[in-house]
């Protein structure tokens, strides 16, 4: 059973003695938590005042930072600024300078075509032009070729070589050329016998015909065939050679040397001009009477001759009056020529034999003229 514990209650005083204990203790600990406040509150003041000043010293340093950084962002920028307005510039100027560049290709391009169309007419033209005159040479050609066929300078056909008639006979129909080339007047063969005094011999009945008869020269023949082979007008030829020293040098060896030999190399040339003298229309001779003789004076002998021939040499100005005889010699040497470029030229279709005794009779014809013999024309008086 439980049996109750008197616990014996204290005094009066003691209990109060002990509640003044208890409330210095409690007053003492007050007062130190008060103190500890009061210096926790200073230093907490001081470090918020360190910190209030070191926020400000950072805010500054930040902001002078950033105001640098936004200046060297605003200097860049300026800087791209002006390197894109440079940029635009160049690219104007570029698309300007390409716009002119195709402006100036289609003009030059449209130039090009007007041009190749202008030489497209023009070569066009030519050409038929061109084709015209090829016609023209072909039907000239072959005439030519037809006319040396039916023709040679032993027996000339008078129509087909105007330049072989008289003057007379002439003036009634054609006109004489003045072009590039020896043009002769009448030559004739010397078939017909002639008398000491230098007239044809008149036939006569009670003289029985005589008959010329010819042989070869085998030596001359071998020459000749051998030229034919490779026909030139070189005379470095054998052929050719021998006729210069037996038969063109001396019948173009007149008294006036140097004129002789322009004469000489006009007829090789073929760019002598023989034509006769129109007595009412005579020319002013440019020239001294003694180079160029004159209507009573032969320019290539020097003799007083009544000149009716005049010739021209090449391209010079001047004339220079002949005597019949003198034009008969210079005749003689072109007949040769003539036939002989015939031979060069293809255009002579006869046989070896018959161009070697075509080729002797003109040699006789040279030399005969040499030896002074001509013939006149009825006509000319």
């Amino acid at each position: 059973t439980w049996s109750p514990v008197r616990v014996p209650w204290p005094q009066e005083g003691a209990v109060t003695q002990a509640w003044s204990q208890i409330r210095g203790r409690e007053g003492s600990r007050l007062e130190g938590a008060t103190q500890l406040e009061v210096a926790r509150g200073g230093e907490h003041e001081d470090n918020v005042s360190r910190l209030r000043s070191s926020s400000l010293e950072i805010r500054e340093k930040g902001s002078e930072i950033l105001r640098e950084q936004l200046d060297a962002a605003q200097q860049e920028l300026k800087l791209k600024d002006k390197e894109c307005e440079r940029l635009s510039q160049v690219r104007d100027q570029l698309e300007q300078e390409l716009e002119e560049l195709t402006a100036s290709l289609f003009e030059e391009a449209h130039k090009m075509v007007r041009e190749a169309n202008v030489k497209q007419a023009a070569a066009e033209k030519q050409l038929k032009e061109a084709q015209g005159k090829i016609d023209v040479l072909q039907a000239e050609v072959s005439a030519l070729k037809t006319m040396v066929l039916t023709s040679t300078p032993s027996s000339p056909n008078r129509q087909a070589h105007p330049q072989l008639l008289s003057p007379g006979t002439r003036s009634k129909g054609a006109s004489p050329r003045h072009g590039g080339g020896h043009t002769r007047n009448k030559s004739a063969s010397w078939a017909l016998p002639l008398a000491p005094g230098g007239n044809l011999d008149p036939p006569s009945v009670s003289l029985q015909p005589v008959r010329e008869d010819k042989e070869m020269d085998n030596v001359l023949y071998a020459e000749f065939l051998t030229w034919k082979d490779r026909p030139s007008l070189d005379r470095t030829s054998a052929f050719l050679g021998r006729i210069y020293r037996e038969d063109i040098g001396p019948c173009l060896s007149f008294t006036k040397s140097e004129l002789s030999q322009s004469v000489q190399n006009a007829v090789e040339n073929n760019s002598l001009t023989i034509e006769p003298v129109a007595v009412s229309t005579l020319p002013v001779v440019k020239a001294n009477a003694v180079e160029c003789g004159g209507p009573k004076k032969c320019a290539l002998s020097g003799l007083s001759r009544s000149c009716k021939h005049r010739i021209k040499l090449g391209d010079r100005e001047s004339y220079y009056y002949i005597s019949p005889s003198s034009r008969a010699r210079i005749t003689a040497v072109c007949n040769f020529f003539t036939y002989i470029r015939y031979i060069q030229q293809g255009l002579v279709r006869h046989d070896a034999e018959q161009m070697f005794w075509e080729v002797t009779r003109l040699r006789r014809e040279m030399t005969v003229a040499k030896l002074g013999f001509y013939l006149t024309d009825t006509d000319q008086g």
